[in-house]
């Protein structure tokens, strides 16, 4: 069985998780920290904005039933590509838009996304989200996994906190 992985950053993991993971052929979501220069840092590290990282998900993925591409297509969907200084309420680097890509083909798909979106733009800035090369990727705390499912209520706050009805605005399909 083939598995691939996606690494995508657009602001708080707890809400990057719940439209990825309900996808066919997706075998794991996990919230993390990615991109900064402190090994295995902690939430309270990562909040410190001292540590360079940003909240990502890794995606775990089955290509022969979803790929990169489509990966990519909903990741846009999740964030506001126009908002370098985090996304939504949720404010500062930690929170940035990042595609983490590994490799070639990744970065090809990303690239040709991105210039899709810009070309075609809904938005009135321009799309800043950057494109990056994988860095390592360490697991959040155990609390922070599966969030939307372990705390339903709290979860639905935050994905009103301004995500679901910019999503509603620019991404009408």
């Amino acid at each position: 069985m083939a598995e691939e992985t996606a690494i995508f950053a657009g602001g708080c993991f707890w809400c990057m998780v719940k439209p990825f993971d309900t996808q066919p052929g997706i075998k794991s979501v996990i919230s993390g920290y990615t991109g900064g220069h402190t090994v295995n840092p902690t939430y309270e590290e990562v909040c410190s904005h001292t540590t360079g990282h940003t909240e990502a998900v890794e995606i775990t993925f089955d290509p022969n039933v979803i790929g990169y591409a489509d990966l990519v297509d909903i990741y846009w969907k999740q964030t506001d590509p126009t908002d370098a200084m985090g996304q939504f309420q949720d404010r500062g680097d930690s929170y940035r838009p990042v595609i983490f890509v590994n490799g070639a083909v990744q970065k090809a798909v990303a690239e040709k996304s991105r210039q899709q979106l810009i070309d075609n733009n809904p938005f009135d800035d321009p799309i800043i989200t950057k494109i990056e090369a994988v860095k390592p990727f360490y697991p959040a705390e155990d609390y922070h996994q599966d969030f939307y499912r372990k705390n339903p209520q709290r979860h639905e706050l935050e994905e009103n906190g301004g995500r679901s009805q910019f999503i509603e605005r620019h991404w009408q399909d």
